[in-house]
């Protein structure tokens, strides 16, 4: 048996760690199979020497964090769990982004999102894939906000595919306003999280934010813009061409999506998969994909992320066979 002393701050920082009513120490007694007590303020770790270790690396990781950004969520002690189990030991961080909401910063949390960010900072366009709780649609928007902000763009538009995921707008209710704002709504959700309603919807009448389908992208070009195009995987390859070619002088853009979540018709390539391949390697275009290990949603996420994996969608679902009912009057042994 190992043990390990893990000194702390201050009794704040030892609350944080552990968690309400500790359910973070919980879990990591849980996954790691260690056993996690407090003695003269200290954390003491004790069990297998490698699991004391990882456990080890957690709580420090996690100290760290809840230093720079004042709490930890259920979310933050799963992702460092399962960076310290697959050996990523990387300290990312750079410099945080300001948005336009007192207080507020905006920092990568995990590896993955510290080079995506870096990507965008060191790039005119970036192509980013990546499942779903990667943070790929709400970093690109907060990178527009904090570009904004320092006047290094004038503009910001938001851009999505309305494609039809099984449903068909014809039968929905309203104008065609009312029709298309659930596909634009993510983009929106990440916005509010930036700057106040009042300033959004100011910024929106003076046409410097703009949110739109990405049919109306077209015959434009846009100049001194921070432009992101949401959910590219469902654009087809002439769909992406039309889009980059609107881009203008001083302009930059991010193209996210989730190429395992396609929602056009049978047998079409989709547009974010074609640019990567053929764009992806050219000067002024940087191309990353966010992994499972960056997801920062619920934890519930990754665990669903993982069970899609194992039986892709679409795949047959065995079920049990039902015994077959046995005809009347066979007894056996009658």
């Amino acid at each position: 048996m190992a043990q390990s002393n893990l000194s702390v701050v201050s009794s704040k920082s030892l609350v944080r760690l552990f968690g309400t009513c500790d359910r973070h120490v919980r879990r990591i007694r849980e996954e790691l199979g260690v056993e996690v007590s407090v003695r003269d303020g200290n954390i003491h770790i004790e069990g297998e020497s490698d699991q004391v270790a990882r456990a080890t690396l957690v709580f420090e990781r996690l100290q760290k964090y809840a230093q720079q950004h004042g709490e930890l969520h259920e979310d933050d002690v799963e992702r460092e769990l399962v960076a310290v189990q697959s050996g990523d030991k990387s300290k990312f961080g750079g410099p945080p982004l300001e948005v336009l909401k007192a207080g507020r910063q905006i920092r990568p949390r995990t590896a993955g999102q510290a080079k995506y960010l870096e990507a965008i900072r060191k790039n005119e366009i970036v192509f980013c894939t990546g499942p779903a709780g990667t943070g790929k649609t709400y970093l690109a928007v907060a990178a527009a906000v904090d570009a904004m902000r320092r006047d290094a763009i004038r503009k910001i538009v938001l851009v999505r595919p309305a494609v039809e995921a099984g449903e068909s707008l014809g039968f929905l209710p309203g104008d065609l306003q009312a029709k298309i704002n659930p596909y634009l709504r993510p983009l929106l959700d990440a916005l509010a999280e930036m700057m106040d309603f009042e300033m959004i919807q100011r910024l929106k009448e003076q046409d410097i934010i703009e949110v739109i389908p990405l049919a109306y992208m077209r015959g434009r070009t846009l100049s001194e813009a921070f432009i992101i195009l949401d959910e590219a995987q469902n654009t087809t390859a002439a769909q992406m061409k039309m889009f980059l070619t609107r881009m203008g002088s001083g302009s930059r853009i991010v193209v996210s999506g989730d190429i395992t979540q396609t929602d056009l018709p049978p047998h079409t390539r989709s547009g974010l998969i074609d640019a990567v391949m053929r764009l992806g390697r050219l000067k002024g275009i940087g191309s990353l994909e966010l992994t499972k290990s960056d997801i920062v949603r619920h934890p519930l996420v990754q665990k669903i992320v993982d069970a899609y994996e194992r039986v892709p969608t679409g795949a047959p679902i065995l079920e049990k066979k039902r015994r077959k009912p046995r005809a009347r009057g066979d007894h056996h042994g009658s």
